[in-house]
């Protein structure tokens, strides 16, 4: 493994005004500046888990991820930066019964493959089994050295790096981010102060994830909003599609359909509202993921429907 000079530095992002809207005060935390691909939660979760791997003395990664994840797109450029080896394995065991099309189809499985990641694809019902599903047994019998990563890069480790988004942010009175696996959120949690309030907007039908980020914090200031998540994970439509190309255009700032787009979509029409009282300040985290637009755009224009504009 090579140094781990990247993931050394310390990350004190750009924090940029966005506005006030009805006596609330707007301001984003610019996590996707962190790197172009590695950016974002990915960054923070990635680096103390790589640095633990390192610490063991492990060659080679495995994880896991969707046909379009952030995680698997970051987890291969970290490695391969790292001169590591990768393995992801990939929920659809369909994408690997013709390789050469998925990965003409799919950017972010291409760019993974570039990078010299082993995709391995898996049916949905082996994925749930995760660390337990023979083909990932089979992998640590080759190499018992492997060091695993969760999905989404969720674990103790992700948490700590996630702390580190906070930088004695006191005068803020909520802190916002989107929900995926939970793990920022937790981060953000545990680095928040008595007074702060932290929300979850999360990109996932249902309320499950409450039970999933209460493992990893004891704290209750925070909640979790699950009415923005335009249908589930993924999903979207034109109101979403506009409303980040309206953001963008107006604060030069791009946002993803996944994450970042529904959380910024869920502050405005909750400002709107009247949810937060007058005088607040309130601070969002781009966790970044702004490589899953192509493949969304892909996905938009083979319905005919409007596309998510690039700076």
């Amino acid at each position: 493994m090579r140094p781990l000079s990247f993931f050394e530095q310390k990350y004190n992002s750009a924090t940029e005004f966005i506005g006030k809207f009805e006596d609330v005060e707007l301001f984003i935390r610019r996590e996707d500046q962190i790197h172009p691909v590695i950016s974002g939660n990915k960054f923070r979760k990635l680096k103390y888990n790589l640095k633990e791997a390192q610490n063991n003395k492990s060659t080679h990664i495995l994880t896991f991820g969707g046909a379009f994840s952030n995680h698997i797109a970051a987890t291969a450029e970290a490695c391969h930066l790292l001169g590591i080896q990768a393995t992801g394995i990939i929920r659809g065991d369909e994408l690997g019964r013709n390789l050469e099309n998925t990965l003409a189809n799919n950017a972010t499985l291409k760019f993974a493959h570039h990078k010299g990641m082993q995709l391995q694809f898996v049916s949905r019902t082996d994925f749930r089994l995760k660390e337990e599903m023979p083909i990932v047994k089979a992998l640590i019998d080759q190499d018992p050295s492997i060091f695993i990563i969760p999905e989404g890069g969720t674990n103790t480790l992700a948490i700590k790096g996630c702390y580190e988004i906070l930088q004695n942010d006191d005068t803020f009175d909520f802190i916002c981010t989107s929900v995926g696996t939970g793990g920022t959120l937790a981060g953000l949690i545990e680095a928040s102060k008595a007074h702060q309030h932290c929300i979850g907007f999360s990109a996932l039908k249902g309320n499950f994830l409450s039970k999933e980020i209460g493992k990893w914090t004891s704290k209750s200031n925070w909640s979790l909003e699950t009415g923005y998540h335009f249908g589930g994970y993924a999903k979207v439509n034109s109101e979403l599609i506009a409303f980040i190309n309206k953001f963008q255009k107006t604060y030069g700032i791009p946002l993803d359909p996944v994450y970042t787009g529904k959380l910024f979509y869920g502050i405005f029409e909750m400002i709107e509202a009247g949810y937060f009282p007058k005088n607040t300040r309130i601070l969002a985290v781009h966790t970044g993921g702004l490589q899953g637009i192509d493949g969304m755009n892909q996905a938009l224009k083979q319905k005919g429907l409007q596309t998510i504009h690039r700076l």
